[in-house]
């Protein structure tokens, strides 16, 4: 049985963490992440929503699979895992409930957006077993809010609420617990809803820019921007704000 269950509602691919009881990373619940992700694309949705079906969103790694020293994964897969799941050519949004400790903290990081429910807790506690977050949490957190901050969530280990967090620009919006599942899908359905390839180009240059700096994204800005003027979303966008003004243009994802 598979521990993540994927869904099409609209043209949001609903991706469910249901991995009893915590959802607890290891190799298999992170290869239907994966296929989950690669179900979405391949029947045209245009947003993912990760969420969890259990009492937290991600309670951290498996760390039975630490025993005797072993490391789970060597560097190739996992930059490979970490790009399939940052660079999926849709936006992704990450609705939190109760704990997004250690790896679920990551797994929170690689969508766009986080939105999380004001009875959410995060950390990293991976200094505590003597590691240090496997799936780059700790370069991801630097990026949104700085390295003092970073070091302060990674050294220290402390549970976080996400106020805080919110406050820090480490997650996008808090809100009540009960809002939560009708908040983040309102936002992956505005997501979906949007020009599809220059939502796709403006998220490459933000990972870009986030991994490489403004060079690295300035690099490659006019592919990306030639991209976005060859599509159909671009001729009709211009038309609609021509026609009636701004938000006009219903977008199709051409």
């Amino acid at each position: 049985m598979s521990t993540v269950a994927f869904e099409k509602d609209g043209a949001v691919g609903v991706v469910t963490m249901s991995k009893p009881p915590h959802n607890l990373i290891e190799d298999t619940f992170l290869k239907d992440l994966l296929d989950a992700y690669g179900e979405a694309i391949e029947q045209g949705c245009r947003s993912i929503l990760l969420r969890s079906g259990m009492r937290h969103f991600c309670a951290g790694a498996d760390v039975a699979g630490f025993t005797g020293g072993k490391r789970r994964r060597d560097q190739a897969a996992l930059e490979s895992l970490l790009d399939a799941l940052e660079n999926v050519p849709i936006p992704t949004v990450a609705a939190v409930h109760g704990g997004a400790l250690g790896g679920g903290f990551e797994l929170a990081l690689t969508c766009d957006m986080i939105v999380a429910a004001d009875t959410a807790f995060f950390g990293m506690a991976e200094a505590s077993l003597g590691l240090l977050p496997l799936l780059g949490g700790v370069q991801r957190v630097v990026q949104r809010v700085g390295p003092a901050r970073a070091k302060e969530m990674a050294m220290f280990g402390r549970r976080h609420d996400p106020a805080a967090l919110e406050r820090w620009g480490a997650i996008n919006l808090v809100i009540a617990e009960s809002e939560l599942p009708a908040v983040s899908m309102s936002w992956a359905r505005q997501l979906a809803a949007g020009p599809t390839v220059a939502l796709r180009g403006i998220k490459k240059l933000a990972n870009l820019s986030a991994r490489h700096g403004v060079a690295g994204a300035d690099a490659q800005q006019t592919e990306i921007n030639n991209m976005m003027w060859a599509s159909a979303d671009q001729k009709r966008g211009l038309e609609a704000f021509a026609k009636n003004g701004p938000g006009s243009a219903v977008f199709e994802g051409n």
